[in-house]
C-alpha cells in the first residue's frame, strides 16, 4: 500500500479545519448580530429613555406629549373658526367638538408636561400654520370641505401615534394621557366624517403613498424653564382673531433623571 503524498494530508487538514471554522461562525454570527450588539432596538430605547418615578419616558413618549400640544395649537383655533364661519350646522357641530375637546386635551397635556418637567412648543408648527392660512382663505362650500378634510388627515396621522404609545409605553402619565387622546381624537374623526365631505378615497392615497414623518423633536426633561408668554394668534388675512391655548405651565421638578 502507497503512503499518502505530504501535500493530500495538508490538503484534507486544510479542508477539515475550514469546515470546522465555518460551522463555528455560522453558530456564533447569529449570537453577535443579534443578542450581543449594540445599537439593536431594545439597545435604542435603553439609550433614549429617561428614569421618571412615573416610569420610564421614550423618546416616542416625548414625541407624543410634544404632537398633542401642537394639535391643541392649531385644531382649536381652527374649531373657533368653523363655529363662527360654517355655513352648515354639521361643519359648526365638528367645530364645538374640536374646541371644547383640545380645550381638555390641552390642559391635560400641559399638566403631564409639567409634572414630567417637559417643554413644549407655544406656536403651531409651519406646516399647521399654512393649514389655517389655508382654512382661513377659503369660503362657502369650499371652505367646509376643506376643513373636513384637512382636519381629517391630521387627525388619522395623530390617532396612529396613540395607539402605537398606548400599546408600547413604560410611563402611566403617558398612559392616562394616551387614553384620553384616544377618546378626544376619535370623536374629533367621527363627527368630521358626519359632516358627509371627507374623501376617503383621498386618505386611502395618502396613506398608501405616505412616507415616514420626520421625527418631531422633543427633548429629554431639561429641567424647570420659564413660562413661554402666552404667543399672539397665528394671522390670516381676512380672518378674525382666535386665541391659541395657553402657555405650558412651569415644570415641577419631581422627575428623577438617570
Amino acid at each position: 500500500m502507497r503512503p499518502t503524498p505530504p501535500h493530500a494530508v495538508r490538503t484534507g487538514t486544510v479542508l477539515i479545519v475550514t469546515a470546522l471554522v465555518a460551522t463555528v461562525a455560522a453558530l456564533v454570527l447569529p449570537l453577535w448580530s443579534y443578542a450581543d450588539r449594540s445599537g439593536t432596538g431594545l439597545d435604542e430605547l435603553n439609550a433614549q429613555s429617561v428614569s421618571t418615578r412615573f416610569g420610564p419616558l421614550s423618546a416616542t413618549d416625548r414625541v407624543f406629549i410634544t404632537k398633542v400640544r401642537l394639535a391643541g395649537l392649531w385644531e382649536l383655533p381652527a374649531g373657533q373658526q368653523a363655529e363662527e364661519r360654517a355655513p352648515s350646522e354639521a361643519v359648526e357641530t365638528a367645530g364645538r367638538h374640536l374646541v371644547e375637546g383640545h380645550t381638555f386635551l390641552d390642559a391635560r397635556v400641559r399638566e403631564v408636561a409639567a409634572r414630567l418637567d417637559l417643554e413644549l412648543p407655544s406656536q403651531p408648527n409651519t406646516q399647521q400654520q399654512g393649514w389655517l392660512r389655508e382654512l382661513t382663505a377659503a369660503r362657502g362650500e369650499d371652505y367646509e370641505r376643506k376643513f373636513a378634510n384637512i382636519l381629517r388627515r391630521a387627525h388619522g396621522q395623530v390617532f396612529s401615534l396613540v395607539a402605537q404609545v398606548r400599546a408600547a409605553t413604560r410611563n402611566s402619565l403617558v398612559r392616562q394621557l394616551a387614553d384620553d387622546a384616544n377618546t378626544t381624537v376619535l370623536d374629533h374623526i367621527k363627527v368630521l366624517e358626519a359632516t358627509g365631505l371627507v374623501d376617503f378615497d383621498a386618505l386611502a392615497r395618502d396613506a398608501a403613498t405616505a412616507s415616514p414623518p420626520p421625527a418631531t423633536r422633543s427633548p429629554a426633561p431639561p429641567g424647570p424653564t420659564p413660562d413661554p408668554a402666552t404667543p399672539p394668534p397665528v394671522s390670516a388675512t381676512p380672518t378674525p382673531s382666535f386665541s391659541l391655548p395657553p402657555a405650558a405651565s412651569r415644570p415641577r421638578p419631581d422627575v428623577t433623571s438617570r
